[in-house]
């Protein structure tokens, strides 16, 4: 009987590990303390923490798009200065196509 105690605890801990490593527990206590810091308590708290989840997640996604959009940009400006310089080397190259 104690093995199965054990390897359910063991399961616990490496699901909260989960948990922690992927941000839930993090968001999860971000949603509730928004909620316990609203003032007049919302009828639905169930749809005010997701809809808090959900913002989190938009402001998360927002901030990787603008880190892609400069990468994007300045692999840009690099692929055309690259491109520049090959010209100096094969000018009928981009000419014969």
């Amino acid at each position: 009987m104690a093995h199965k105690k054990g390897s359910i605890m063991s399961e616990r801990v490496e699901f909260r590990r989960y948990l922690e490593q992927n941000g839930v527990l993090d968001a999860l206590a971000n949603a509730m303390t928004a909620l316990y810091n609203e003032v007049e308590k919302p009828d639905h708290a169930m749809d005010f923490l997701k809809h808090h989840i959900i913002a989190l997640e938009a402001e998360v996604l927002a901030s990787q798009k603008a880190e892609l959009e400069q990468k994007c940009k300045l692999l840009t400006e690099e692929n055309q200065t690259l491109r520049s310089k090959l010209m100096q080397y094969e000018p009928s190259s981009e000419t014969a196509d």
